[in-house]
């Protein structure tokens, strides 16, 4: 039993030396982190199109035509006078008696007469003689919708080669000419 310290010490050192054997291998340095450069070999941006409506009001002149009349002023009112002197000397002549009735036929028909020639007047006793087309311009306008496109870059899909093995990733910016990647069970872009 005087081997048996010894056998120990030889399993404790084999168990100890296990991973550090296991580490020396040359597969990019598998169970160690560590950081290195590969090259970029592509990247392609990532684009998301999108499309919004964009409305304006435009306006412009359009032509329009309109008849224009035109009138000439009946310059003879002597009918509207008479009648009208006729029915005011006829109210008049049914006031008063004697000489009043013959001041209120007067009066009456001086009046009626008066009353008679302004209502003419007022009425607008015209008559068309003349008019024709006229063009004038009016504004009008409406809303117009256009659709606006917009491009934007949302990421970019790269490709890099690292000791002769080609990996792919996607990235938020554009990496340059080459990438710091962590090499440790695989190869990733470092952060």
């Amino acid at each position: 039993m005087k081997n048996i310290p010894l056998t120990l010490a030889l399993v404790a050192g084999v168990a100890l030396s296990g991973p550090a054997l296991a580490r020396r291998g040359d597969d990019y340095g598998r169970y160690d982190t560590r950081y290195d450069w590969a090259t970029v070999v592509d990247v392609d941006p990532i684009i998301e199109r999108s499309r919004r409506p964009v409305s304006r009001e435009v306006c412009y002149d359009q032509p329009v035509e309109r008849y224009e009349p035109g009138y000439t002023a009946r310059r003879n009112h002597t009918g509207a006078t008479v009648l009208g002197a006729v029915i005011g000397g006829a109210l008049g002549n049914q006031v008063g008696k004697g000489d009043g009735r013959k001041a209120a036929t007067i009066a009456g028909a001086v009046i009626g007469g008066a009353v008679g020639n302004n209502t003419s007047q007022r009425r607008g006793d015209y008559y068309e003689t003349s008019g024709g087309y006229t063009t004038d311009y009016e504004t009008r306008c409406r809303e117009q919708t256009a659709w606006r496109g917009n491009d934007e870059i949302v990421g970019y899909q790269v490709t890099y080669r690292y000791r002769g093995d080609v990996f792919h990733t996607t990235m938020d910016h554009h990496p340059g000419n080459r990438l710091r990647v962590r090499v440790d069970r695989g190869v990733t872009p470092a952060e």
